[in-house]
């Protein structure tokens, strides 16, 4: 496309003048580093930051069972002195999706109460809890029912585990037929009938109800009140609801920031199934409310043309890699501007989150982070088309992941991401420009120069011993050094599978090489054999299941 002017135009994301109502910020957000560093460090860290900001390439519930006659109430099962304190990296275990109903109730309840206890004397540190916004929300705007969810964080208490609670913003599941469908409230669905701009859509007109499209964060269009103001809405009542259990039982927030809980677009839905490595995705700028922020983008720097959508010559999810080449225009002037835009409303959507986040849960005793996909299958080009659609700016010259880490450092957040399990060796036999090792070590690059919090999770329930030995390999990258950072690890998902004694006896071995070879559990000083009371207890969850 021709340029208007001989000089190539400059852009900062600044989203973009005063039309969409938004302060202008450089290049990336400032950040605030922890006021306790020496100046020293302070100085290194920013150097190291400044080196890495262009360049991606280095070397990768009615009726619960009681626990058991004469536990104590919820409160006494924790304790929080010196000697219960681990020395490794804990493991929580994530919930199945079902956990509660459509109704709010806990389904199964007496299932939930032995796999509790078997957790508990496996040593592992507590359980992921995913509370959806279209269940607690669903039928009505602020009217929330907590019941469901407040059961069972009262029974992780009791049986002495601990609890990270993920707010889920997003829709679960494809349709309607997925077993685990979980929609966007009734309501929400209601308003995006009557507009469909309010969810994201791509060239081709495919629209994504996953979540709501962030070109209407500010605007009042959920029933008079914009979707940022709802979020904030869910997570204030849900404060004040679980407030007893901050600090003691609740002791992780993870705030959803996109589909699949994530801050990213939406991917194309085969991306999501079989054939995710051989395609690029679609660029999901073409609802009403992302163009209008595009158009005034682009007449703000006098390239109107540039306001119509992605540059011409965009790779197409139904493009494969291997037969076309490249995403073409990453490099151009056009390209430039768009990217910073597209990425640059990513990364304004999950500040403005972090920011109500922050106020709201201020003082609360609770580390909060948030999630961020990691889209590895186009890793090793230079482009990295598939991670460009999912709204990351990461190429071979540029760094996509470090502006994220320094927005969640600024408002105290820790930073979660999955396929920690995922091998080079193994993904490149099917997909020789994919690289889970490359895309995590730059992420937790990223997560140690902004001295923020990593939460590992797994992408894949198929694990053997080396997807143990994987997780345990990884997570050192971050662990290890002079400083002892804080790294847990999040296991998806719990189910009968889980319970078999074989996966059982793996999983349990590497619940104690996480922690350092030591089980730290307050309830574990009765007398008998650990691993024997654990496996017995495993053996009854997978009677239940």
């Amino acid at each position: 496309m021709a340029i208007a002017s001989h000089s190539t135009p400059s852009f900062s994301p600044s989203f973009c003048s005063t039309r969409t109502q938004i302060t202008r910020f450089s290049r990336f957000p400032s950040v605030t580093l922890s006021q306790s560093r020496s100046n020293q460090t302070r100085s290194l860290t920013r150097r190291l930051i400044s080196s890495r900001l262009n360049s991606s390439k280095f070397s990768d519930a009615d009726g619960f069972v009681s626990p058991g006659n004469g536990d104590s109430p919820y409160e006494l099962q924790h304790d929080f002195s010196p000697q219960r304190q681990r020395r490794g990296s804990p493991v929580y275990v994530t919930l199945p999706l079902d956990a509660v109903g459509p109704e709010g109730r806990v389904l199964r309840p007496k299932t939930m109460t032995v796999s509790f206890r078997a957790l508990a004397s496996a040593g592992v540190e507590g359980v992921v809890l995913e509370i959806w916004w279209g269940l607690v929300e669903r039928n009505e705007p602020m009217v929330y029912n907590w019941n469901g969810y407040w059961q069972l964080v009262k029974l992780a208490g009791t049986c002495g585990l601990k609890v990270r609670v993920v707010l889920a913003f997003h829709q679960c599941g494809t349709d309607p037929a997925d077993r685990n469908w979980i929609p966007l409230p009734l309501w929400v669905i209601d308003e995006i009938k009557k507009d469909p701009g309010l969810v994201y859509s791509d060239r081709f007109g495919t629209i994504s109800t996953e979540y709501i499209s962030l070109g209407c964060d500010t605007l009042p269009v959920l029933c008079g009140r914009s979707p940022i103001q709802a979020y904030a809405d869910f997570m204030r009542n849900f404060r004040d609801a679980f407030r007893p259990y901050f600090g003691i039982i609740i002791t992780g927030i993870q705030i959803g920031m996109g589909p699949g809980g994530e801050l990213r677009y939406p991917l194309s839905p085969s991306q999501l199934i079989h054939a995710r490595h051989t395609e690029f995705g679609e660029f999901q700028c073409y609802d009403k409310y992302m163009i209008a922020s595009l158009n005034a983008c682009a007449r703000d720097i006098g390239m109107h043309a540039w306001g119509q959508g992605a540059p011409h010559g965009t790779g197409s999810f139904r493009h494969n890699l291997f037969t076309t080449s490249e995403y073409s225009p990453w490099n151009t002037p056009q390209g430039k501007f768009f990217l910073e835009w597209y990425s640059g409303m990513l990364l304004l959507h999950g500040e403005r989150i972090c920011r109500e986040a922050e106020t709201i849960f201020r003082g609360t005793e609770v580390s909060m982070s948030a999630k961020v996909a990691a889209i590895h299958w186009h890793y090793l080009t230079d482009s990295h088309p598939s991670e460009l659609t999912a709204g990351y700016y990461n190429t071979s010259e540029r760094d996509g992941y470090l502006p994220i880490a320094l927005m969640f450092s600024k408002y105290g957040f820790g930073i979660c991401c999955s396929c920690f399990e995922m091998q080079d060796a193994v993904e490149n036999k099917r997909n020789p420009v994919g690289s889970p090792e490359g895309f995590l070590r730059q992420l937790v690059l990223a997560a140690r120069l902004c001295d923020i919090q990593l939460e590992g999770q797994n992408f894949s329930s198929n694990f053997n011993d080396m997807a143990f030995e994987q997780v345990l390999k990884m997570s050192k990258l971050y662990t290890q050094g002079v400083e002892k950072r804080p790294f847990s690890f999040n296991f998806v998902r719990m189910g009968g599978k889980m319970f078999e004694s074989r996966f059982w006896d793996r999983f349990t071995r590497f619940v104690r090489q996480m922690s350092d070879g030591k089980i730290l559990r307050a309830r574990l000083n009765s007398v008998g054999d650990v691993r024997l009371k654990s496996l017995t207890r495993a053996a009854e969850v997978g009677l239940y299941y």
